[in-house]
């Protein structure tokens, strides 16, 4: 069952361009990823989907006009806030829904033995490594039970080995929640290893170029069958972006 769909969707930011008619499809308990140059328009999709701006086209949830409050969203950055302690940044989505913290520390302390935090409860976000940030940023996110997760590259800041950690521990919990999820990357590995289906963007002015499914088993695993075979996909999505100039703004930001 299809539960986001998008027809058209289009943004100007004045006399610029950024999205140029954007349609994609994520279905109930599917992982989908987008793909696309610098600049290409990525995270201003994201900033449409919740509400933050509005642009043309149609976006539907459950084939209702869509509803930004239906999506959980995680940023490139973890975002935890220094002077609350791990279980209070893991609560505060709740509580700015009007939950009581006592009954939002009932809620999340159950999922953090399942999160990896077990223990760290009481820490302050800057006794946590990135990789644990990044996890008690996930629960924060998750424990809202929104209808759909939103990731905006997620793993981005994390180094090399903390991302291979973050990315394959992201895949198990997927496989055993089934979330409906869309995620953001600039890393086409990360793509192939964690999605159902993958849309790969234009440069500015943004249109979908490819679409491209995923049909690896699960869970992925490091066997070198299933290596060669992400290994082909993986080239083929390169092969599309590299065709796509880098596209930037007049002053020099992306968007």
């Amino acid at each position: 069952m299809t539960r986001l769909e998008l027809r058209d969707v289009r943004k100007n930011f004045g006399a610029l361009e950024v999205l140029a008619g954007v349609s994609l499809d994520v279905g109930a308990g599917e992982f989908v990823s987008i793909l696309g140059p610098s600049g290409a328009g990525k995270s201003t999709l994201f900033q449409l989907l919740t509400g933050a701006i509005r642009g043309e086209g149609e976006m539907r949830f459950d084939g209702a006009p869509l509803d930004g409050a239906r999506f959980a969203f995680m940023p490139q950055r973890d975002a935890l806030l220094p002077w609350r302690r791990v279980i209070d940044n893991a609560t505060l989505g709740l509580e700015v829904q009007g939950m009581k913290r006592r009954t939002a520390r009932e809620r999340v302390a159950p999922l953090f033995a399942e999160f990896g935090l077990a223990g760290f409860e009481r820490a302050w976000p800057a006794e946590l490594s990135g990789g644990m940030r990044q996890r008690a940023a996930l629960l924060r996110t998750v424990v809202q039970q929104r209808d759909m997760l939103l990731l905006d590259e997620p793993f981005g800041a994390l180094d090399a080995l903390t991302r291979a950690a973050m990315q394959r521990w992201l895949e198990g919990m997927w496989r055993s929640h089934r979330w409906t999820a869309l995620l953001i990357t600039h890393d086409v590995r990360e793509a192939v290893l964690l999605s159902d289906r993958i849309y790969v963007l234009s440069a500015r002015p943004a249109r979908v170029v490819r679409e491209v499914a995923v049909p690896l088993p699960r869970p992925r695993t490091e066997s070198a069958a299933l290596a060669r075979k992400a290994a082909e996909i993986e080239a083929g999505i390169l092969d599309t972006l590299l065709g796509q100039p880098n596209s930037r703004s007049s002053d020099g930001e992306t968007k």
